[in-house]
């Protein structure tokens, strides 16, 4: 075991930012000696309202691409279509990694024991588009999906308003469900990003950095810690790969939204690292 929750939560609220950045740094170079900082090739694939062979065709595409893994966004998909859908891919696509619907929505499908039936048809995790925060109900879908044989990721937002206290929760009760079930390959706090009319103060870099640090000391149970360059920028990013983290998400194969491969890779040797894509679920990585 890390530091204690005291020790953690007094992190949180100090100001030594450089101090608690290489006490994470110490962490990750013991869990992850070998310099390597890894990413993942993913595409998100909107369902709702579209025909299966134009999804089939966008799933070929992005694996022509070098993909190796597919995020559903299905909406206000039918749960049973979303099966089929699922069951349908998986057939085609053996090579690639899926995953759909978040812990909320899970909440939400009324039909009996859907994770299981989901892991049957084919789906490899649970996690939705966006970051939730690690409660109750998160919880438990998430020990659901790890009894199935699913590893997940503890995708979890803060800096929407909640104390320290309430932030450093979130970290205790992952680590604590990690202990239990063993079921997470990677945490990824993400800063909550106000959208719109603003009502909150966004997450500095330095409260991001200290957060993303204070998770790596304290959550050292779950191997994988990745830094979000979708909120904080590429600059915070490769900051953050000396304050815990080992892995920088994924490149979004479409388009040009995003950042590129070529720049993360970027980032992650000038942060003076060795970038290496990963299969989904850090199952085996590519070092070059």
């Amino acid at each position: 075991m890390g530091i204690s929750r005291e020790q953690a939560l007094d992190c949180l609220k100090s100001d030594d930012l450089i101090g608690i950045g290489m006490e994470a740094d110490a962490v990750r170079r013991q869990l992850h000696p070998e310099g390597v900082v890894s990413y993942a090739m993913e595409r998100i694939v909107g369902c709702a309202k579209r025909q299966p062979e134009a999804i089939f065709a966008e799933i070929g595409a992005a694996q022509d691409m070098g993909a190796t893994s597919i995020v559903f966004d299905f909406g206000a998909t039918a749960f049973e279509d979303a099966l089929q859908l699922i069951a349908e891919v998986n057939k085609r696509f053996p090579a690639i990694s899926l995953r759909a619907f978040s812990a909320t929505e899970l909440g939400a499908i009324a039909a009996p024991n859907p994770i299981e039936q989901l892991r049957a048809a084919g789906l490899d995790s649970i996690g939705g588009v966006q970051p939730e925060i690690a409660d109750a109900a998160w919880l438990n879908v998430q020990r659901l999906a790890h009894e199935t044989g699913m590893r997940t990721t503890a995708r979890i937002v803060f800096g929407a308003g909640e104390t320290v206290a309430e932030r450093l929760e979130q970290f205790d009760e992952i680590r604590k469900l990690q202990a239990e079930t063993g079921g997470f390959a990677a945490i990824a706090p993400v800063s909550f990003h106000a959208v719109g009319g603003r009502e909150l103060d966004e997450t500095t870099a330095v409260e991001y950095l200290k957060t993303l640090a204070v998770a790596r000391i304290y959550v050292d149970n779950v191997e994988n810690l990745e830094a979000d360059w979708t909120t904080q920028g590429l600059k915070v990013l490769q900051m953050g790969l000396r304050f815990g983290a080992n892995d920088v998400g994924a490149v979004q194969v479409e388009k040009t939204k995003g950042a590129t491969e070529e720049e993360l890779r970027r980032v992650i040797r000038d942060a003076g690292f060795r970038p290496a894509q990963r299969e989904p679920g850090y199952r085996a990585m590519m070092v070059g």
